[in-house]
């Protein structure tokens, strides 16, 4: 799963602006940071479950995303 984030999801992501970045999986939760525009992203549970409908389509694994919003370190005030 940490590839097929790395590969195909991040690009994807990227592209408008946002980051992803894959930290751990522990059964079907895997939890991942989202940073950039992400991490103020008024929809960002909708990208989580676009996120978690490619998974399943593409590799056929279930999985739910445990995500995280990490502003950068000016902004944590």
């Amino acid at each position: 799963m940490e590839n097929y984030i790395n590969s195909y999801i991040r690009p994807r992501i990227q592209g408008d602006g946002g980051e992803i970045e894959y930290l751990s999986r522990e059964g079907d939760e895997v939890t991942v940071v989202f940073r950039g525009e992400c991490s103020k992203c008024l929809i960002l549970d909708r990208c989580i479950k676009w996120i978690e409908q490619r998974a399943l389509e593409d590799t056929g694994e279930a999985i739910k995303i445990n995500g995280i919003r990490k502003r950068p370190y000016f902004q944590d005030r």
